[in-house]
């Protein structure tokens, strides 16, 4: 955005709370998916929906902030994104159908997806030397605390039975970045002898390619029975309408993104690692509070309380490595670490069982995911754009492709981590049920236990209903719970397999 002569403490408060509210805004809507869903009566598939429309529009609104930067101004933007991010999150609030609460997501999107990126570009463009570093510093707080603040946030408002103060939350966060920008960025414009141009029909495709990219997932297990015709055509198109806008940038004299500045090895990878970050982030903010509170029954209050105690290791994890990097920056060794600690979090979670212990079994576990994330992602972040800080403007690009990608990586990792959930849990429903017949000795002796069990305090019919409905109860929940070892077992063959890429690639060393 624009230089000052010396920044306040104002202005690195403004960088936290822009980092923050983004992830915080992103856990607390991936924890509560649940009870989101129940509040405002729609299922999976709507959820779905909601996260393919928030990542197409918060996407669309990275790639043209530059645009509105050269126009209006950093503090203006700023400002204006937090106003909508504000009211987005108070329409969700109240929402009490689908409609209103898609409606309030895509304004949220509209305003509040594109602030790490401008966390980012006001820490580029304001802060040099070890300014620049305390500014980095911030933002990373801010992503630290919001990943570990999440859950816990939300499991509050959650057991307190007001799902909407986590939206709550977002508006009085957007509305401090308000008051914030207007005190501590620069007011004036910034002055460029060329200016990005804006096509309205590239924004329209580029809106919905992200959203054919990822909707067409969920189509794929809608059409698990039968043709995957359509969902193939909306994959094929969305990629195909991807790469054609990424053409047109690559060939426009003034294009939003400076595609051909960035066709380089170490940009490229760093956006393979980034994306790989971003689907773990966001699968798993879904997957670990359903296996917690929707399979093993912990209250919601309990589950937040351990995830944000575990998360917290995010800040350790952040305070460590800022203390390491400057002294030993050498990147293989801190990505081999994340890798294994995301290795080890994905073991830890497929052994569990109904009679995990939340202290024990879970909280090492979740540790290590934080450990995984920031590892990863700060050290993605030196890497990825050290060739790339000497001209302002393809900084700028960068980031927003890079971020544009992340909103994409984290609807991805939620929607695959949802859908993947209710397909797995079926399929293991129809094998247990298969073996839950008269004709099966064990579970003839196991139902004959159970109705003696009832018959002490009620009517043998009813002790045998009772029995028939407390077998239906551990089928459903042996079912869900063998669809989340499904789940993180991937996510450990995931660690194994970038500790490979990392010990075989040649870019980051």
């Amino acid at each position: 955005m624009e230089t000052t002569p010396a920044p306040s403490r104002l202005l690195y408060a403004t960088i936290l709370l822009l980092s923050l509210t983004e992830f915080l805004q992103a856990g607390m809507t991936a924890f509560a998916a649940g009870p989101i869903m129940g509040e405002v009566g729609i299922g999976p598939q709507e959820f779905s929906l909601v996260a393919a429309v928030h990542a197409s529009v918060a996407i669309v609104a990275i790639s043209m902030q530059r645009w509105c930067v050269e126009r209006i101004g950093g503090r203006r933007l700023v400002q204006a994104c937090a106003a909508l991010s504000a009211a987005g999150a108070l329409l969700c609030a109240t929402s009490d159908d689908f409609t209103s609460f898609l409606a309030g997501r895509a304004v949220m999107a509209l305003g509040g997806g594109s602030f790490f990126t401008a966390s980012r570009m006001i820490i580029q463009h304001t802060l040099v030397g070890p300014k620049r570093f305390a500014g980095i510093r911030s933002l990373a707080s801010g992503l630290a605390l919001g990943i570990a603040a999440a859950p816990w946030l939300a499991s509050l408002a959650v057991d307190a039975g007001h799902w909407s103060a986590i939206y709550g939350v977002v508006a009085a966060l957007a509305a401090a970045i308000f008051v914030l920008a207007g005190l501590a960025l620069p007011t004036a414009p910034p002055v460029a002898s060329t200016r990005t141009e804006l096509h309205a029909g590239l924004q329209v495709l580029l809106a919905a390619s992200s959203f054919l990219l990822v909707h067409a997932l969920q189509r794929f297990q809608d059409d698990a029975s039968g043709a995957a015709l359509p969902a193939t055509l909306m994959l094929v198109s969305g990629l195909a309408g991807g790469l054609f806008y990424l053409h047109r940038q690559h060939r426009a004299a003034r294009p939003l993104l400076q595609v051909r500045a960035l066709l380089q090895p170490r940009y490229l990878g760093g956006l393979a690692l980034f994306f790989t970050a971003y689907v773990m982030l966001g699968a798993n903010n879904f997957m670990a509070p359903a296996l917690l509170v929707g399979t093993l029954g912990f209250a919601w209050e309990t589950v937040g309380r351990i995830e944000a105690i575990g998360l917290g290791a995010a800040l350790l994890t952040w305070v460590a490595l800022s203390r390491l990097l400057p002294r030993m920056p050498a990147p293989r060794k801190y990505l081999v670490t994340g890798f294994a600690a995301l290795a080890c979090f994905g073991l830890l979670l497929a052994r569990i069982d109904t009679g995990a212990d939340l202290a024990t079994h879970v909280l090492p576990a979740l540790a290590l995911n934080s450990v995984f994330l920031l590892t990863v992602l700060p050290v993605a972040a030196m890497q990825t754009f050290r060739e790339l800080e000497h001209d302002q403007t393809v900084f700028s690009h960068a980031q927003q492709l890079k971020n544009m990608l992340g909103q994409a990586g984290t609807a991805i990792g939620l929607t695959l981590a949802s859908l993947g959930l209710q397909w797995r849990t079926a399929v293991h429903y129809d094998q247990l049920s298969a073996q839950a017949t008269p004709y099966n000795p064990s579970f003839d002796a196991a139902l004959h236990q159970l109705q003696q069990a009832f018959a002490a305090a009620m009517a043998p019919d009813d002790a045998a209903r009772a029995a028939l409905a407390q077998v239906a109860r551990l089928l459903a929940q042996q079912s869900a719970m063998l669809a989340h070892i499904d789940h993180f077992s991937t996510v450990a063959l995931v660690g194994v397999l970038g500790i490979a890429v990392t010990l075989l690639q040649k870019v980051f060393r």
